[in-house]
Formats: structure tokens, sequence, C-alpha cells
């Protein structure tokens, strides 16, 4: 049994996430999803879940009380969850090994903040984690913890369907941890855009070699692209640092 628990202030927002195909064919094979919502369990009156920042500044932050109460509520005495993640725009970048790490997991809690953040004694008391989905800032976290639940229900058997449809995919061990090739279907002309000739010739081989080679060629372009736009930052950095 796979469970993933979701905490946040929209629970309903995950209706539509369950029913995603890969995650209906999980759920069917014994995946259990869960969603509680941080005002359900809340200590505070009125449905209370933030407050004003010590020291100052704009927007509100997630109580650490609110937090614990929900995790509580959720397990009381019971076996926690192997790893209780929160989302957040500091934490451990989000990748495929990391999803793998999670897939494995038999357990996992998401916590989502909304605002302008989480009381820090959340991250230092009550999670084992804290991932990011990347270097920019959304309104919460209920989009990062769909895109982490999607990374990794799709790893679980059965979710797709067809094994197969995962062992040749961007980032996978068997294109070495490199982007996926490109894919193209019919029409094999249109507007004058040709499908390259190796994918019609019938030759498996030839096809293989083809895709490897574009795999390796999307993973140097990308790098190439990170470099250059860390080169950029860089030197934005310096001359707004010099002026």
């Amino acid at each position: 049994m796979k469970t993933i628990d979701v905490f946040t202030l929209f629970p309903e927002w995950f209706d539509w996430f369950r029913g995603q195909r890969h995650v209906a064919n999980a759920e069917r094979d014994g995946l259990e999803l869960r969603t509680f919502g941080w005002r359900e369990t809340t200590p505070l009156t009125g449905g209370q879940v933030d407050d004003a920042p010590y020291g100052g500044g704009a927007g509100m932050v997630l109580r650490v009380d609110v937090v614990d109460a929900a995790l509580r509520a959720a397990y009381g005495e019971a076996r926690a969850p192997t790893r209780v993640v929160l989302l957040a725009p500091s934490g451990r970048q989000f990748d495929e090994r990391l999803a793998s790490e999670l897939a494995a997991e038999p357990h996992v809690a998401l916590l989502c903040g909304r605002y302008e953040g989480v009381d820090e004694r959340v991250r230092e008391r009550l999670a084992t984690d804290a991932i990011s989905i990347g270097p920019y800032v959304l309104s919460g976290g209920e989009l990062a913890a769909m895109v982490v639940a999607d990374a990794v229900i799709r790893k679980l058997p059965g979710a797709l369907g067809h094994a197969e449809s995962a062992l040749e995919e961007s980032f996978s061990d068997a294109l070495g941890g490199a982007p996926e090739y490109p894919h193209y279907t019919r029409p094999p002309t249109y507007r004058g855009w040709e499908v390259p000739e190796v994918l019609r010739s019938g030759d498996h081989e030839g096809v293989r070699r083809w895709r490897l080679e574009q795999s390796r060629e999307r993973a140097r372009r990308a790098a190439e692209e990170r470099e250059r736009a860390a080169a950029e930052d860089r030197t934005r950095r310096a001359e707004a640092g010099s002026g």
C-alpha cells in the first residue's frame, strides 16, 4: 500500500487531480491519495490558520500550531509518514532522483503553504524534507504538491498502464539521465516539414542509435543554455552591485 497525504487550504483542488487516468489507475491498484484541510483542524477560532510575521513585513504566515494540529489529527499516536515534505522555494530541488526516492517510501505527506510562507518551526521540527519544484515563486504549495505527486505516482506499478511507457523517459537510466529524444507521428510530410528518414526506415538499430544521439544532444544544449543563463545572471548581479 502506498499513501500520499496532502495538507492544504484547498482540498477540493485535488478532485481534478484524482480524475487523471494515471492517478485513477494507481488508486485502483492500491494507492491511497488523501487530502486534509488546514481549516478543518485549526485550534484557532473562525477558521484562522495564519498570522502576521514577527519583525514586521508584508503578508501572512501559516502558523506552526495549525500545522501541528493537522498532523496530530491525521496521525495521532499512529505511525507518522516516513517523509513529511514541506513545499518551499528554498527547499531541495525536485528532480527524477528525488521522485524515485519518494516513490520508494510507503507513506509521504505533502504540506502546502500559502500567503507569505510557513512558520520556520514547521520546517525545523515537523517536516523531514523541504522540496522546491524550481527557483520561482507560486501563490501556494498546491501546484507544487501536484507536480511532486504526479512524478511519484507515475513510478508506481500500473499507473501508466504499460510498464514500457516509463522505460525511456526524460532523465531515465535508459537514457543516462538525459532528456528524452524527439517524437514524430503522421503525416510524414507537413508544409514541407519532414519526419527524419531514419524513423521511417524500419532499421531498429538505426532508430535506437538516432534516439540516443538526439537525447545526448538535447542534454548538451540544455547544459549550454543553463550556463549562458547563469553567466548573464552573474553579470546582472555584478552590474547591480557596482551601481
